[in-house]
Formats: structure tokens, C-alpha cells, sequence
């Protein structure tokens, strides 16, 4: 049985939500695995006192998730007003707030200053703008670094030469100065090239790059950074194939050149990140049930949960592990399109799949959902949202979100006829 058939739960589990939400897809989220994750990478950087993680909230954005990361330390990066509003609730706020967004409406900025929130500028013509639609200019600000030719991408977020991300380094120099010119005196830098990256080497190069930006700008227009943000992109392995980012390696990678640029400078910087993915990806799950089979010129079989649900397989063709629950150590021996009832081709889940005989009626637990997945979920074919749920250290559960009725659907529709539906 290969190592990603094994679950850290089983039937008895799924019965008592079920009993719970109803026959109804749902997502699972195992506490003890994210709160396992956070502390690897704590662990990986405990060589910097003041390395802190702002934890990506657009992978997972429920309060009691971002309760755990308050508990564990975490920070949290926002890119909306609700995100905003969801990390103040919760208790965090201030600089454990990194705000990354980009198109920017005014209002946000406005919520992001109030909250006492570092800015992270994704483009030169947004200082200005954050002052005159703020009115003021943030205590500490940043700024996202589009390095260009300097360094590769990858295909979830592309070349940095064609992404619509950050400032050139020219633009900088020009950022950098207006906003010591307007009287900010604390700085960090950031970028964020990559998304769902598996080489170590990856990681220690960005913080090169950027620590060796940092030393340039200090030096051409006479101000501190006080750190430095290395971004996210730490991936988790879909495959069985694939192989984990080595997070010691990465830390200890990174101390290395900030040993090697840093310590001779005299300056100290702290090291940020904004992981999310690698911390509640692999401890997430969509649990799904088998209505139907059909067969034609191939096999499939049809479950109760689509694309709306979890879009990332036929949005980037991505893969997640399915498990048929109760049959994990069961031969495989068959092979299926696992699909959705979405009007839709995309809408599979699993292409040529190779999995143990599937009877209607079995339960199929979809991997490595625990970031992109509820979240990008949406309403297509008016596909009503799945509820999510946290499971405990001994096996105990909480109802997190409820799942989205008719009643929610129809709300924003401004139509009496569609009253007590």
C-alpha cells in the first residue's frame, strides 16, 4: 500500500459527519497535521529569533483555521477586505498582518492602514494612490519585487517576464526614494515567483536575491531594511512520486547566505515568509461519494462533488491522490475517470486512474485539499458549497462552515417569488 493511501481517519469518522451534514460532499481538515506542519517550518528557521510566518489566508480562509495560526504564531497575509476582517477577528492584527494585494480598491487600503496592517506594494503607482486615498502613508511598508530574467517561475504562476506581479528593479530605486522622501523609515522587501515548488534550492536563491537587493538599495538611496519576505511557493507532494521540500535544508540554505551578505554588513534583517500552502495543503480532504458509473469508451465513475468543489484538477490539470475509503490496502486493478455532474468536460477529478474496484455507494477521499481547494470553490450550474470540517487529535470533530443551502443561493437575487424556496 503506497504511503498516500493511508488516512489519518477512517469510516467511523466519515459516518458520524455524515450523520451530521447529510449526504453531502465535505472537506475534512486534519488540526494535528497543520499544526504539525507549522512547527517544521518554525523549526527549519529557529536559527533567526525573528523569523515569523504570515500565513497565506487565500489557501484555507475559515476563522478556525486562522485560530490555529494565532495559537501557533503565526501571522497572516491578506489580500482582501474580508481576509482583513477575518484575521482581526480572530486576534490578529497589526504588523502580524502582511497586506499583499494587487488592482487594489481604496477601501482596502484603507481597512489595511486602520489595522495598523505592513503594506506590501505590488506596483510603484500604488504609493502615491495609497496616500492620496489613505491620506497618510503606512509605518512600515514594502514592496514586491518582479525580478524578472533574474529568476525562473514556475507553471502555476509562470515567467516572471509575463506575470502581472511586482516592481522591476528600476522601479525599486524610484519606490524606495519616494517613500523615504514621504517619511516612511521602516522597509522590507518581498517576492513570490513560484507556486507549489519542490526544490530546495528554489528557496535559498529568492532569499539571494533578496538579500543581496536589500544591500544594493541600502547602499544607493540611504535606508534600513528591516526585513525581508521570501514569499510562499513551498509545495506539497500531490504524487506518490514526488518528493517533499527538505524545510531544514531550505532554513539552513538560507542562514548560509545570510551569513555569507548579512553578518559582514552589520545589518540584522528579519526573515518573513507567507507559506500556505505547505501548511494546511496536505492536511485537507474532500470527501465524496459514488452515485453512478457509466460506461462508454472508457469508465467512469460519477461522484457527488465537482469541479465547483474542488476546481484545481480541471484548472490546472493538477493531481490529487484519491483514496476509495475502506479499500486503502485493496489491489489496483481497475481504471476510472473519477468525474463531477458539471456541464463541464474538465470536471474530473481523476483521469485513467488506477484504483481498487469501486462499487456505488463507496466513499472516495481526495487528497492534499487542505489549500486552493474550498476556497476557489464557486456556483457554476448553481453547485450549492460544501461544508468544512476540523478534526481533532482524538478523532473528535467541529462543523467549521456549514455547507451553502438554496436559501443562500438565492438570497442576493432580488426576486419575491423565490421567498420560503
Amino acid at each position: 500500500m503506497l504511503e498516500k493511501d493511508k488516512l489519518p481517519f477512517g469510516q467511523e469518522i466519515v459516518d458520524k459527519i455524515i450523520a451530521d451534514n447529510g449526504e453531502r460532499p465535505f472537506y475534512l481538515y486534519d488540526e494535528e497535521g497543520i499544526r504539525s506542519n507549522i512547527k517544521r517550518l518554525q523549526k527549519a528557521f529557529a536559527w533567526c529569533s525573528e523569523y515569523k510566518n504570515f500565513y497565506a489566508v487565500k489557501a484555507c480562509p475559515n476563522t478556525r483555521i486562522l485560530d490555529i495560526m494565532h495559537e501557533e504564531n503565526s501571522g497572516a497575509d491578506c489580500s482582501s477586505l474580508p481576509e482583513l476582517l477575518m484575521s482581526d477577528a480572530v486576534g490578529i492584527s497589526g504588523e502580524n498582518i502582511m497586506f499583499t494585494s494587487n488592482e487594489t480598491p481604496a477601501h482596502e487600503f484603507v481597512k489595511a492602514h486602520e489595522l495598523g496592517a505592513i503594506i506590501n506594494f505590488d506596483d510603484i503607482t500604488h504609493i502615491d494612490y495609497y496616500k492620496k486615498e489613505v491620506g497618510a502613508l503606512p509605518k512600515i511598508a514594502c514592496c514586491r519585487f518582479n525580478p524578472g530574467k533574474a529568476k525562473e517561475g514556475n507553471a502555476i504562476i509562470g515567467s516572471p517576464l509575463e506575470a502581472k506581479y511586482g516592481l522591476t528593479y528600476e522601479q525599486l530605486i524610484q519606490a524606495y526614494s519616494s517613500l523615504k522622501e514621504y517619511g516612511v523609515k521602516r522597509f522590507g522587501l518581498h517576492t513570490m515567483v513560484a507556486s507549489n515548488e519542490l526544490t530546495d534550492s528554489y528557496f535559498v536563491e529568492t532569499a539571494r536575491i533578496l538579500f543581496e537587493a536589500v544591500l544594493e538599495i541600502s547602499e544607493k538611496i540611504g535606508i534600513e531594511f528591516e526585513f525581508i519576505n521570501i514569499g510562499g511557493g513551498i509545495g506539497i507532494p500531490y504524487k506518490p512520486e514526488d518528493k517533499p521540500v527538505d524545510l531544514d535544508k531550505v532554513g539552513q540554505g538560507i542562514k548560509s547566505e545570510y551569513e555569507r551578505l548579512i553578518v559582514p554588513s552589520g545589518k540584522k534583517l528579519k526573515i518573513f515568509s507567507e507559506m500556505g500552502r505547505m501548511i494546511t495543503g496536505d492536511a485537507g480532504y474532500l470527501v465524496t461519494k459514488v452515485l453512478h458509473e457509466k460506461s462508454i469508451y472508457k469508465s467512469y465513475k460519477g461522484v457527488d462533488a465537482s469541479m465547483a468543489d474542488l476546481m484545481r484538477p480541471g484548472m490546472y490539470g493538477a493531481y490529487h491522490h484519491v483514496v476509495v475509503l475502506g479499500k486503502e490496502a485493496a489491489e489496483k486493478t481497475e481504471k476510472y475517470d473519477i468525474v463531477g455532474s458539471l456541464c463541464e468536460n474538465c470536471d474530473k477529478f481523476a483521469i485513467d486512474r488506477m484504483l481498487p474496484k469501486i462499487e456505488i455507494g463507496d466513499y472516495l477521499v481526495i487528497r492534499d485539499a487542505g489549500a486552493h481547494g474550498h476556497a476557489m470553490g464557486f456556483n457554476y450550474n448553481a453547485k450549492l458549497r460544501p461544508a468544512e470540517y476540523l478534526m481533532h487529535a482524538d478523532g473528535a470533530f467541529d462543523k467549521i462552515r456549514r455547507a451553502q443551502t438554496i436559501t443562500d443561493y438565492f438570497a442576493t437575487l432580488e426576486d419575491s417569488r423565490l421567498n420560503g424556496l
